[in-house]
């Protein structure tokens, strides 16, 4: 989301997408910064974009725009997502094993049970956001990480400081950042004094052993899982379910059949997908776009994931939300995970998080509706466009 492109009603797409892609694929839009950027918009260009070696995730040269104000995610040279090859082959190569769909797969049972137990201690009425949605992605990662339980309600405060955007909250974020790296290095000191058989001793043992990770990769790996696995994956339940119980034939569909699910949570990220463009990229040498757009070097661009997925050129009738889309053929990918080197390496955890979250809830509580009208829903406005509360129902009238 930038200070220009603004989200539809209902957190809709923002209808200046089909202008740009007709009239104007690599206009220039301000960032929350205030920094003037071009976005790309059209399919092709986004994942040229994402995949080009003359694209670069090094945004820390002088003078360069900046997505927010002051520190952001930008910063850390040992963040996996700001490394470029060679660097960003060897780390991502370290850590790829632990998030193969095949691996994820054991985790699936125990998901399902999280997302059971958590709306068997539901009342007929409850927010979605906060009681479940946020919980799921929190209670799974903090427990792949041998994160002590008690420690949720820190991780979500850090992580609401964090991503802000706005600049008068600059030092929120800042202390948000810190506190939380500064706890990240306290937890992997202390798997190293106790190991066991938690994600984070895999990452440790790959460190020690091989020579491969340095302690500030480690440490940002950490800080990295809990993050991306957390408030990414909380804002797609949250905005799925909410896409769906706005669809009530899709809903009842679901319930009547939950084996269509992991195809429901292909269009659900085609449609809401993730924040990934907050990814801004530099441009080392000149290009030329699909779309004819000539990209010159030195030029800092933001790929925009969610237009990208709304090209009609792409996906055909990309406004209208189809729970059959991807089921049974195989259209073009939607880019919600991102392309290219530094596609999301958690994207088989994701999946399967969001699989479950919604499987529990068309088959717990086939009959959930929205508590309140969906214009009375309030929308964060950070680097996350989610609802910050989502009364729902399972209550017969």
């Amino acid at each position: 989301m930038t200070a220009e492109i603004r989200p539809g009603p209902l957190g809709t797409p923002s209808p200046d997408y089909a202008r740009r892609r007709e009239h104007d694929p690599m206009g220039v839009a301000p960032m929350p910064s205030g920094d003037h950027v071009p976005v790309a918009v059209r399919y092709e260009d986004v994942r040229l974009l994402l995949a080009s070696p003359a694209s670069s995730r090094n945004l820390r040269l002088p003078g360069l725009p900046r997505f927010v104000a002051g520190i952001g995610i930008d910063d850390d040279p040992d963040s996996l997502v700001n490394q470029d090859p060679p660097e960003h082959t060897r780390y991502r190569r370290i850590m790829q094993g632990a998030f193969t769909p095949r691996q994820v797969e054991r985790w699936r049972p125990r998901i399902a049970d999280i997302a059971g137990r958590l709306l068997d201690e539901m009342d007929d009425e409850f927010d979605l956001v906060n009681a479940f949605a946020v919980q799921i992605p929190c209670r799974v990662i903090c427990e792949l990480l041998g994160v002590p339980g008690e420690r949720y309600d820190q991780f979500l405060a850090w992580t609401d400081m964090f991503l802000t955007t706005s600049t008068a909250d600059e030092m929120v974020r800042y202390r948000g950042y810190t506190e939380f790296m500064a706890y990240c290095a306290e937890l992997v000191a202390a798997h190293r004094a106790d190991p066991g058989h938690d994600l984070i001793d895999l990452l440790v043992a790959a460190r020690d052993e091989g020579d491969r990770l340095t302690e500030g990769e480690l440490v940002n790996t950490v800080f990295s899982l809990i993050t991306a696995g957390h408030e990414t994956t909380a804002s797609m339940i949250a905005k799925g379910v909410l896409r769906l119980l706005l669809h009530p034939a899709a809903w009842a569909e679901l319930a009547a059949d939950p084996d269509l699910t992991p195809a429901a949570v292909e269009e659900i990220l085609r449609y809401d997908g993730p924040p990934a463009s907050a990814f801004m990229r530099r441009i080392t040498r000149d290009l030329d776009l699909p779309s004819g757009c000539p990209v010159t070097a030195g030029t800092v661009v933001l790929p925009d994931l969610l237009a990208a997925n709304h090209d009609p050129d792409a996906f055909p009738d990309p406004a209208t939300f189809d729970i059959h889309r991807f089921a049974g053929h195989t259209p073009n990918p939607h880019v919600a995970f991102g392309y290219g080197p530094h596609r999301c390496l958690a994207a088989a955890l994701a999946r399967v998080e969001l699989t479950e979250a919604i499987r529990a809830l068309v088959t717990r509580l086939p009959g959930l509706r929205l508590a309140a009208p969906a214009e009375e829903i309030s929308w964060t406005n950070g680097l996350v466009h989610r609802p910050g509360r989502l009364m729902v129902t399972s209550a017969t009238r």
